[in-house]
């Protein structure tokens, strides 16, 4: 009854079109006037206030600025350029230079949307200049920038592993193979749909490499490209926690685009905050109230109950794990990643661990999963920052993007099967 009562007046709130995270808090203020009689009404402000009140979360925030003030302080410029100068001359260049910067990107940004916008400014327009067509060249911008929450620093790595009370650490390192994966998965297919419809067959795919140009671009990058390195070698170097290498890294923006790039000014610096104060407002509330509906769920014991009944259902792990990632990905196109990681850890983590998957590869599995649900109408988030910037229709970006979210499938398959992709790191720091 209780589960029915939850789910049935998320389900019906999300259909009212009632924004997620206050159809979340108004389905556990549902379920606890009908259905518990084991929660108070105060509990869901007492747990919503209070849970915000963690040092881990204090992150979020954080890289959120690092990565904006990054993107202002010309950092995505040159990330660009070095990535041109490795795929550009390929046939299906630009799209694998919209991929790789999106990867360089993402260790800076650790959001998805963000990558998108700070990569699709400068890629968009230059991929319909040299005749990509403007859907695709929008699908593939919003489909690599999904690789900005897998690729280290993560966002819903942090809120997994605050969930979970999984390693943050940890999971920065398992995300990094897998994201690289999908990066050269995406590139190829890029490369099979370019050539196979033709596309710009004149302009900068016919020159060649050049190593100077390689070496100067990566001279220029060399600043951006130390982000990870700093972040991940003072983690895992005990010289501070993921929390206070988010704080590092605003510093270290700071000081790179005001005084080696000087193109961040206050006025930059000004829109940064701002921006990154009303994401950030539009996020918390919605952990906050996410985590009270997580209270709700272990209070009644719905997680114990679902994942007895999956568990009974089969009791091979490969099917398990085929039936968790289904519902993941369904999930994903309906619930934004945050309020989804927020609900479904306490749930699904259990029956993971039960079936014999490390929770640090179940992070990578679960945050991929969600990945996919950035460019899965009808949420999609990934596919309207796009579709915003390159001035695309909507219809012609889904169709472009089909491929692309297949490749995606492909890649989250052999992440999901291959465990020792995301753990070899992990385990080898460990040892």
């Amino acid at each position: 009854m209780t589960i029915a009562i939850l789910f049935g007046s998320l389900f019906l709130f999300c259909l009212l079109s009632v924004p997620i995270g206050i159809a979340i808090g108004l389905s556990t203020l549902t379920t606890i006037i009908f259905a518990s009689d084991n929660i108070q009404l105060s509990t869901i402000a007492q747990k919503a206030f209070t849970s915000l009140d963690s040092f881990p979360i204090m992150a979020i925030p954080f890289f959120m600025l690092a990565g904006i003030l990054m993107g202002k302080g010309g950092v995505s410029k040159r990330l660009l350029d070095f990535a041109n100068s490795l795929v550009g001359f390929l046939v299906g260049g630009l799209a694998m230079v919209t991929v790789l910067t999106c990867m360089f990107f993402a260790a800076i940004s650790g959001s998805g949307p963000a990558t998108v916008a700070a990569i699709g400014s400068f890629m968009i327009p230059a991929m319909k200049e040299k005749n990509y067509g403007l859907g695709f060249a929008s699908a593939i911008t919003a489909t690599a920038g999904s690789i900005g929450v897998i690729i280290p620093p993560s966002i819903p790595f942090i809120l997994f592993g605050v969930i979970g009370s999984v390693s943050i650490g940890g999971l920065f390192m398992a995300g990094i193979i897998p994201g690289i994966l999908i990066g050269v998965v995406l590139m190829v297919m890029s490369y099979f749909i370019v050539k196979g419809k033709n596309l710009n067959t004149e302009g900068i795919e016919n020159r060649k490499i050049s190593l100077k140009e390689v070496g100067k671009t990566f001279y220029e990058a060399k600043w951006a490209l130390l982000t990870p390195i700093i972040i991940l070698g003072g983690i895992y170097g005990s010289i501070f926690t993921p929390t206070e290498a988010a704080v590092v890294t605003i510093f270290y923006a700071l000081l790179i685009g005001s005084f080696v790039h000087k193109e961040l000014r206050w006025k930059e610096i000004y829109d940064a905050v701002v921006e990154t104060i009303t994401i950030t407002g539009t996020t918390l509330y919605m952990i906050g109230l996410s985590i009270a509906f997580a209270y709700l769920l272990t209070v009644e014991q719905i997680p114990s109950t679902i994942a007895n009944f999956i568990t009974t259902t089969s009791d091979n792990p490969i099917i398990i794990l085929l039936m968790i990632n289904i519902f993941l990905l369904i999930v994903g196109a309906f619930i934004d990643t945050i309020a989804a990681l927020v609900i479904l850890t306490p749930i699904l983590l259990p029956v993971a661990t039960q079936i014999g998957i490390d929770p640090i590869h179940f992070g990578v599995i679960m945050v991929t999963n969600l990945a996919i649900g950035f460019i899965t109408p009808p949420i999609g988030v990934n596919l309207f920052v796009a579709s915003g910037i390159g001035k695309a229709p909507m219809e012609s970006i889904i169709k472009s993007i089909i491929p692309l979210f297949l490749a995606m499938v492909f890649s989250l398959l052999i992440i999901s099967f291959l465990p020792s992709l995301s753990m070899f790191l992990p385990n080898l720091l460990n040892k």
